[in-house]
Order: C-alpha cells, then structure tokens, then sequence
C-alpha cells in the first residue's frame, strides 16, 4: 500500500514529505521560542529598550511563514510538476514579503515611539510630526511590498497594472474628494503646525486640549470632560486659537463707582490700582483710567499684563487684585456703583 503511486510519487514519500514539514517546522517554533526567551531573560537585566524591541520582533515573526518555509524545504524530496514547484516558490515569496513587512512595520513604530517619547516633554510639535512621518513611511512600505509581491506573481503585468490605477484613481479621488481633502489637511496640519497635541485651542465657540490628530479627524478634550471631534478640512478653514502660544496675558477689567464720590477720590483711584497692582511678582501694570460716564456709575478701566499663559495663574492674580481693590474702597469709604434709577419729583 505504501508503494502506491499519487502524482508520481509513493504514499511513503508524500508520508516522508508530511513528517519532514512538520518537523522542520516545529523545530523552526523550537528556535523561535528559544531566542524569544534567552533575549527576554536578558532584556529583564537590562534598563534599554532595544532588547525588549527584538522580544517584540521575535514575537512578530508570523507561524505561517515558518510552515511555509518548512513547506519549501520538504518539498524537494518529492517529485513535483513544473507549475506545482513554481507555485510553491512564489506563495513563499509572497509570505516572505508580507513578513519583511510586519518586519519592517515594527521597527518603524519602534523608532517613531522613541523619538515621539523625548520629544514630547520638550518639543510636542516635533512629536506631532514624527508621528505622521511614522504612518507615512508605513504605508510607504506596504505599497512598495505590495508592488512587489504583484511583480512575482507569473501573468501580472505591474507597470499595466499601475497605469490602469492611475486613471481608476482619478475616479475615484473624485468621488472620495472630501475624505481625501481631510487626509491634505491633516498632512497640512502636521506640517504647519497651527497646534500640536497638547495645546489648548479655541475653534469658534468650543475649546478644548488636542488629544489626537488623525487622518481624517482632529479630537478634542473640552474643559468639561466630552470629547470634540472635528474634521480636519472644517477644523483648518475655522479661525483657530491658540492659547498654548501665548506668552503672557493681557487683562482688561472695569469697574464703577457711584456718582456721589468726590472728585479728590475719583482722581486718586488711578494711583490706587496703579500701586495694588505694580508690586505684584509676574505681573506687569499697564493703565488705569477714569473711563467715562456710565447710566449707573462713574467707570474706570484697567489694563495689566500677566507674564504667563497659565490660566490659573490670571485667576489667583485676578483674586488678589479684586480683594486688595475691595479692602482699599473700603478703607477709604469709596462705594461701588450697582444699577439703580433715582427718580425727581417736580412739585407744581
């Protein structure tokens, strides 16, 4: 029975071939789990992360390629037709490729990772744009793989089948116009850099802190916890503030005081403010004023200068300006104005 012949070949070669696959190929899982756990071992001793990347890129390396490959090997004991050989030699060929490519996908994501990880604290636009470049160079590398494995497949023509997918791609760019505007944008974005990841951004009446620039899709965290998602062709034809730009802050406020105050008073405020706001660290006094008339109150405006784009930094300075200004009014008996009306009586 063993010596009956299928394709030219006994069932006993067929059963050598099959035992011979599976053993190459366990034996290649053997090697692979070896190195995965000799490197980690070592990895664990050390404080880089170069060993713990050759984990990941051993772990990476794809069970199916190995099969493959024993598949190959195996295959030259028995005897097999021409087209049957070829066909085995291009499918190992194809898994190969795709396997340089995970290979490959990984190692990019691993530098883009270390790169983005210190540029972070020091410079976020830089990060933004690494990662970008990160996704660039992937889908760079999948295509050139993919042009590649098209090119060993006998019968496929790849220059025939390029410039059949430059004109598809005119059709098709026309009818995915809007998805392909919010992938310029994103690219413009990165490369402008109008706002990076981490910057707190006003975009018509929301804002919120960049959480993620995608490609089709820019996503905020608002000051009340939702998430904002704006796509990035809106998101870039929208007048955007930046706050995380700002290098200091100018505050204007107003305030009023009643009619009844004496013009002695009235002329001294000025200098009052001048000398509550003047001695206070990271804060630089600009003006005060006797503004004008108002239905209620006479007004005042001051303008000061905060030497920080901290929001909550203005807000502590802004409370001690508002009490020193309330405890020196009240020491001096100067009233604050409120809306009131004072109506006159004309006796006939």
């Amino acid at each position: 029975m063993l010596e009956y012949t299928i394709f030219e070949n006994s069932i006993y070669d067929w059963l050598i071939a099959i035992g011979l696959t599976l053993l190459i190929y366990f034996a290649f899982l053997l090697v692979k789990k070896i190195f995965q756990w000799r490197i980690a071992k070592w990895a664990a001793k050390t404080v880089t992360q170069f060993d713990d990347f050759l984990v990941k890129l051993i772990a990476n390396t794809k069970n199916i390629l190995l099969l493959i490959f024993a598949l190959f090997f195996a295959s030259n004991t028995v005897v097999l037709n021409d087209d049957i050989v070829n066909s085995i030699g291009v499918f190992t060929m194809i898994v190969l490729l795709m396997q340089i490519g995970f290979w490959l996908n990984a190692v990019i994501s691993y530098l883009v990772h270390r790169q983005v990880s210190k540029q972070l604290k020091e410079n976020a636009a830089e990060a933004t744009t690494l990662s970008a470049l990160g996704t660039v160079a992937k889908a760079v590398v999948w295509a050139v793989l993919v042009i590649m494995t098209l090119d060993n497949i006998p019968g496929v023509e790849v220059s025939t089948l390029i410039t059949g997918l430059g004109i598809g791609g005119i059709a098709i760019g026309l009818a995915v116009q809007n998805i392909l505007g919010d992938l310029l944008a994103s690219l413009s974005i990165v490369m402008d850099r109008p706002f990076v990841i981490g910057d707190f951004i006003l975009v018509g009446d929301l804002k919120g802190t960049v959480e993620h620039i995608g490609i089709k899709s820019t996503r905020l965290r608002s000051l009340t916890g939702e998430q904002l998602i704006f796509s990035n062709s809106d998101l870039l034809s929208s007048r955007i503030r930046n706050f995380q730009r700002m290098d200091r802050r100018r505050i204007v406020f107003e305030f009023g005081v009643t009619y009844q105050t004496a013009y002695e008073i009235l002329a001294e405020i000025p200098g009052m403010l001048k000398n509550i706001i003047d001695p206070k660290e990271g804060v630089s006094f600009d003006r005060a004023h006797f503004q004008g008339y108002g239905d209620s109150a006479l007004m005042f405006e001051v303008v000061y200068w905060i030497e920080s784009s901290d929001y909550a930094n203005y807000m502590d300075k802004q409370q001690e300006i508002n009490l020193a200004v309330f405890q020196i009014f009240e020491d001096n008996k100067i009233e604050f104005a409120y809306p009131t009306q004072t109506i006159f009586v004309e006796k006939d």
